[in-house]
């Protein structure tokens, strides 16, 4: 018996130090990729305090500033105007999401629990809108911009994210997900399909909800083609459209670049920081990335 007890220990022993090996290497495998996602925002960070001849040297060992200065941020923030640009940004993500987040509720309870004609072929042409390059839709959207007038407007940067096809299937998977019991439930108290939608489902699919305002609003945050061509004016764009037009045709100057883009980047910082458990409920439920 006792030879017994003393394998079994040595196995448990023997399990254990694989098991712990195995941590250690994935550990390190998942530091070394959080260290190497880092290193450009670190970068970034550090050249905005540094001078262009500093920021242009090509000695791999220099890496931090001989002096830290702050003439980067003050330039920028002298020459750029951003509370426009953050009330702009702020102000489509704003719009932005509303807009997503009602649109895609309603279509995706109607996909995952209505049954009506046409809906396998509906909900296919949703999916096939995420598989297509968004680029194909350019053109079209702003011949609709250009007749509505909204040029240089709000509202033509809100137009491209009036409905959102990856929103609808998120919402889907989220009310296919809920047990079909509540809906009878609720149809035995007598509840119509909207008060069950509105009393009864919404309310459980408030975390998805959640999830698809914060991708909409990091999708709007870093959206750049579509500022570009549908506001030109600096007064009626994002900050995103503004960094680029910050790169010359034959110089850069990379430390105030740097440092308009770390100001930039505070509002999704904080936005992360707040909201992150959400990101990961998010990309869990969705299978999806950013």
């Amino acid at each position: 018996m006792s030879d017994i007890n003393e394998k079994k220990s040595d196995h448990y022993a023997s399990m254990k130090r694989k098991q712990t090996i195995v941590n250690v290497i994935i550990y390190a495998i998942l530091i070394f990729t959080a260290i190497t996602m880092l290193v450009p925002f670190a970068w970034m960070i550090l050249t905005s305090f540094k001078t262009v001849g500093e920021s242009t040297q090509v000695d791999p060992f220099i890496i931090f500033p001989s002096r830290w200065r702050m003439d980067n941020f003050v330039t920028v923030i002298k020459t750029m105007s951003f509370p426009k640009l953050y009330w702009n940004t702020l102000l489509m993500i704003f719009l932005r999401v509303l807009c997503a987040v009602l649109t895609s509720t309603f279509a995706g309870y109607a996909f995952a629990r209505l049954e009506f004609p046409g809906k396998n072929l509906m909900f296919s042409l949703v999916l096939l809108q995420m598989m297509v390059p968004v680029q194909i839709f350019v053109i079209p959207q702003y011949v609709m911009v250009s007749k509505l007038g909204w040029i240089n407007t709000i509202w033509g940067l809100l137009f491209p994210g009036l409905v959102s096809a990856f929103g609808t299937f998120l919402l889907r998977q989220a009310y296919m997900s809920l047990p079909k019991d509540l809906e009878e439930a609720a149809r035995l108290d007598g509840c119509n399909i909207p008060q069950t939608f509105i009393f009864v489902m919404a309310p459980l699919a408030r975390s998805s909800m959640v999830a698809l305002g914060i991708f909409t609003a990091v999708f709007a945050y870093k959206d750049l083609m579509w500022p570009i061509i549908v506001c030109p004016d600096t007064n009626s764009t994002t900050l995103a459209s503004a960094l680029a037009k910050m790169q010359g045709q034959f110089a850069v100057n990379y430390p105030q670049l740097m440092a308009a883009a770390f100001i930039a980047c505070l509002p999704m910082i904080i936005l992360y920081v707040i909201f992150q458990k959400q990101f990961i409920e998010g990309i869990a439920t969705s299978g999806g990335k950013l």
